[in-house]
């Protein structure tokens, strides 16, 4: 017997007492849980949600179906390096607990500064910062929601830097900083419809002065050199949600695995992708998806006829930042090397 299965059984035989009512137990319930899920967690900072998940969990992704709302507490689902989980057993159910931690300041004739408690992410934001930062999605063309463009470097020159300065066409207004932005990837749905395009953040400028239509700008920083035609934008950065949470979405939806930033053909654990569904599918940041395989395709040695094979699972990714049509996520979990074309999924509960 697992220890997930001995804890049902013992802690059930302490609370009810009878052989009956033990039966009654939700065993599914318990089966979610990993035999070698810890009784009390200490949070720790390093720790993200899903990996906290994952210590309990089979599919990180049920952690909602865990967790006990605890109304002392403000915000509780946000948690801080120094909490404690403890998982219990809730009417047969398992169930999961918080204490906030405290830290203990050990007082000195001197004055300190404490500092204060980052929540834990739900992701590395370390990975995902750069696509909420200077990744993102337009629909339609991106050139008509564009302030401006770039007509020329400073002395007719057709690249730019940090530090020079450039023209662009359009309105800027006066004492802005604005983004400069170059259309990367255009994503199509199967009916070549598209979906959007992907702009990539190249530098930063600042509003100089303008004559007209023509405006100067000065380059505050450039991650690749500015060329004539590259667009400008308002500054816009997608912040991380950190009550975000892992979970399955409500509606049975598929999609599709559409891209992967930069090129890339085939795609692992920890990286970022791009999914056909976003949030006027219903998408949220923090949805999760599973990731499939679509089955081979072999002929009936009977009739001859086409016969596709079922799907195989080939792992998970999690919704980070959702647009109208199409979502970044990142890869949480991955059985083999991914591609673009894989089925996206709400996984089976």
């Amino acid at each position: 017997m697992g220890a997930g299965q001995r804890r049902r059984y013992g802690v059930g035989c302490w609370f009810i007492g009878t052989l009956s009512l033990l039966m009654s137990l939700d065993v599914g319930a318990w089966e979610r849980v990993r035999d070698s899920a810890p009784e009390r967690y200490t949070v720790v900072e390093g720790d993200t949600l899903w990996d906290i998940a994952g210590r309990f969990l089979h599919a990180p992704w049920q952690w909602p179906d865990l967790w006990q709302t605890n109304p002392a507490i403000r915000n509780p689902h946000l948690i801080y390096p120094g909490d404690v989980l403890t998982l219990s057993d809730c009417q047969g159910a398992p169930c999961l607990s918080l204490s906030r931690g405290q830290r203990v300041v050990k007082l000195s004739p001197k004055m300190r500064a404490v500092p204060r408690r980052e929540a834990i992410l739900p992701i590395d934001a370390s990975i995902i910062r750069p696509f909420l930062r200077d990744h993102r999605i337009k629909e339609g063309d991106p050139a008509d929601n564009a302030m401006a463009y770039v007509v020329a470097g400073n002395q007719g020159r057709l690249i730019s830097g940090a530090g020079d300065s450039l023209y662009v066409l359009g309105q800027v207004p006066s004492q802005a900083e604005v983004g400069i932005y170059r259309p990367a990837d255009t994503y199509l749905a199967n009916d070549g419809k598209v979906l959007g395009t992907e702009l990539i953040k190249i530098g930063e400028a600042r509003y100089l002065r303008a004559d007209a239509d023509v405006a100067q700008l000065r380059v505050l920083s450039a991650a690749q050199e500015i060329r004539n035609n590259d667009l400008v934008l308002p500054l816009e950065t997608s912040p991380l949600n950190d009550d975000m949470v892992p979970r399955a979405p409500r509606n049975a939806l598929s999609g599709t695995l559409i891209g992967v930033p930069g090129g890339v053909r085939f795609i692992g654990r920890l990286q970022v992708v791009t999914i056909d569904l976003g949030t006027l599918d219903g998408v949220q940041a923090g949805h999760v998806f599973q990731i499939a395989e679509q089955g081979e395709v072999v002929n009936d040695p009977r009739s001859q006829e086409p016969l596709r094979l079922p799907d195989e699972a080939a792992g998970t990714l999690m919704v980070f930042n959702p647009y109208d049509h199409v979502s970044y996520a990142l890869v949480m979990e991955a059985s083999r090397v991914l591609e673009v074309g894989d089925l996206v999924r709400t996984p089976p509960r």
